[in-house]
């Protein structure tokens, strides 16, 4: 779900950059991607780290064959001429194998850290509601869904093509270093080392505002994404409206709005870029002009030709290598930049889903607790007409073990919001008493279904619930990608329900939908379609009765859960509820579903509230 809406609750442009807080969030991730010394992936790294450092090792011998090749060719030696290029063959083989292994093991461990990272995204992401109360309710940062599935990923990627030459540059640079200062004097390294540091110094502060960019393009990206995405999934009402037109120019504000994030990145590349490539290059001649120091000095006039041409060739691969250890660390800055940007807005997702959860856990500390009985009058005390045929094996008689919940001058309203919809609600929902919640729209019908779930939290009053559990049916069925079983079974697995397949079939053909087992195939069939664009909603709604049926619950809350079924349907499915003990508590408009119940919760939309028995006289007519 897209979060415009919280895009102005975000922070400046300040927190996005290479701080403190990039710091402190890069570090919680890298928690997450080494959890153990000994872990697969701290393994593999060591292990990248080693095959990386051999690399060092034959690139150093690579280099040395030119200058043996300026001794063998100048002296024409045959034999050292044959054995050089054997040399050269196998290890130019082996360094094919290394770079082939360690871009191997890189990618391994970039899929490893993406693995590590979604699971633990997952598991606070889907902790009790919290994906609710992120993509509805608090929307304090952008396109959760592109940060958990495009930009973990891509952090993975760039940290994995990084970490090795990070790592051992230290290393290679502390080794050539020193050979450049052997053949070249303290000239030739120092120069590199000041060079080195005046660019990064530059770098510094143009890699910054790239980082801010790279964030705030892939928070446009999802924007765009959502828009097309919106359109996929309500193509049909969109349809009916034919407003292609308007959601053409909806579609191409965001794509500006993305584009315009976009050309701001490329404009921050470009110096960026420019101040890259120029140290490359310009390191490239620091080199020649490091070596020239101690051949104009006269150091090696006693030299050959042969031997200087050799010794040149070997002075120069050392202070080029010793410039391209530079010049590479400078080279990662564009890769950085994008792994910042992404740790951002990964960090900055771990962070939100921590603060929701520990919010969620002090709602639940009074959600839980039981409430006095004392206030309260039973609903079982009041007189109702006995004719109840349509409850079957109901109870009498209600005691405080068959409560599902108990309502206490609860008072609520939207989240956020100033807006009262009721005030001072008690009532209690007890096994056999059907309520049905009653309202013009608008006025807090679906809401209170939220304050009774947990959804939303009561400003005043409390919730208090008993031992028995209410199962929900909201007012769009949810229906998950898999077989049909899953649907009926859902939200429980395969591998934790006893099959039963004749209650499955039964309760099918009850509601009107066996034609579906013929249709897929039957109830495990793996179908790869979106169950929203294969059912009707009046099929939609059938089947999450089928749904209830199976799971059988002592209480169900049904939020205009047969708003799209024909009368005689309705009946059968009402009093199906009434043979297997389903007491319900329904929100409905329709006048026929009155005689399904027992009490009326009349909601004014002004903050009042009534509840008064429903006459059942009517049940036979």
């Amino acid at each position: 779900m897209s979060s415009e809406g919280g895009h102005a609750r975000l922070s400046s442009d300040s927190k996005y950059s290479f701080d403190i807080v990039f710091i402190k969030r890069f570090l919680r991730l890298f928690r997450l991607m080494f959890p153990r010394w000994l872990s697969v992936t701290s393994l593999l790294s060591f292990f990248l780290l080693l095959l990386s450092l051999l690399e060092q090792v034959i690139i150093f011998n690579i280099g040395l064959l030119p200058s043996e090749y300026y001794k063998v060719l100048g002296n024409k030696d045959v034999d050292g001429f044959r054995s050089n290029t054997i040399k050269a063959v196998l290890l130019i083989l082996v360094e094919a194998f290394m770079k082939s292994t360690i871009l191997y093991v890189s990618s391994v461990l970039y899929v490893t850290w993406r693995s590590m990272l979604t699971v633990a995204l997952h598991r606070r992401y889907f902790y009790d509601i919290i994906y609710y109360r992120l993509n509805v309710l608090d929307k304090a940062i952008d396109n959760p869904d592109q940060r958990i599935t495009q930009d973990v990923d891509k952090l993975c990627n760039f940290f994995s093509l990084i970490i090795a030459p990070l790592i051992i540059s230290p290393f290679t640079i502390g080794y050539y270093v020193y050979q450049a200062s052997v053949r070249t004097g303290y000239i030739g390294p120092v120069s590199v080392v000041v060079f080195f540091i005046l660019a990064t110094i530059i770098n510094k502060f143009l890699m910054s505002p790239v980082v801010r960019s790279v964030f705030h393009q892939k928070r446009r990206e999802g924007d765009f994404r959502f828009k097309h995405m919106q359109i996929r999934v309500n193509a049909e009402s969109a349809a009916f409206y034919r407003s292609g037109v308007t959601e053409e120019k909806k579609a191409n504000q965001k794509l500006h709005d993305l584009i315009k994030v976009q050309h701001k990145l490329i404009r921050r590349q470009y110096a960026l870029n420019f101040s890259i490539k120029a140290a490359d290059y310009l390191g490239s001649i620091l080199s020649y002009i490091a070596i020239a120091v101690p051949v104009f000095a006269g150091s090696y006039d006693s030299l050959s030709a042969e031997q200087l041409s050799a010794l040149i060739s070997q002075n120069a691969f050392v202070t080029i290598y010793l410039i391209s250890c530079f010049t590479k660390l400078i080279d990662l800055s564009s890769q950085v930049t994008n792994m910042a940007g992404n740790a951002h807005r990964v960090g900055e997702l771990f962070e939100v889903l921590g603060r929701l959860k520990d919010a969620q856990s002090e709602d639940y500390s009074f959600l839980e607790e039981t409430m006095p009985s004392s206030d309260l009058v039973p609903l079982s005390d009041v007189n109702l007409d006995t004719d109840r045929e349509f409850l079957e094996g109901a109870a009498d008689t209600v005691s405080q073990t068959n409560m599902a919940l108990r309502l206490q001058d609860v008072t609520y309203g939207p989240p956020k919001s100033s807006q009262i919809l009721c005030r001072n609600l008690n009532f209690q929902l007890e096994s056999g008493i059907n309520i049905l919640v009653t309202g013009d729209s608008g006025c807090g019908k679906s809401s209170l279904l939220r304050v009774i779930n947990g959804l939303w939290s009561s400003i005043t009053g409390h919730v208090a619930r008993g031992s028995k559990a209410v199962f929900y049916l909201p007012q769009r069925p949810y229906f998950t990608d898999g077989t049909l079983r899953e649907q009926i079974i859902y939200p429980l697995r395969s591998d934790e329900c006893v099959q039963h397949d004749d209650k499955m079939y039964q309760y099918l053909d009850l509601v009107g939908l066996k034609y579906l087992i013929d249709r897929i195939g039957g109830l495990d069939v793996a179908v790869d379609w979106n169950w929203y664009d294969e059912l009707s909603p009046g099929e939609m709604q059938r089947l999450a009765f089928v749904r209830l049926y199976y799971h059988q619950p002592p209480f169900a809350a049904l939020d205009e859960s047969t708003s799209q079924i024909g009368v005689n349907i309705e009946e059968q499915l009402y009093r199906q509820c009434a043979e297997l003990n389903i007491t319900v508590m329904s929100v409905g408009h329709r006048e026929s579903v009155r005689r399904f119940h027992d009490m009326e919760l009349h909601l004014d939309g002004q903050g009042g509230w009534t509840m008064t028995p429903i006459r059942q006289d009517v049940i036979n007519a």
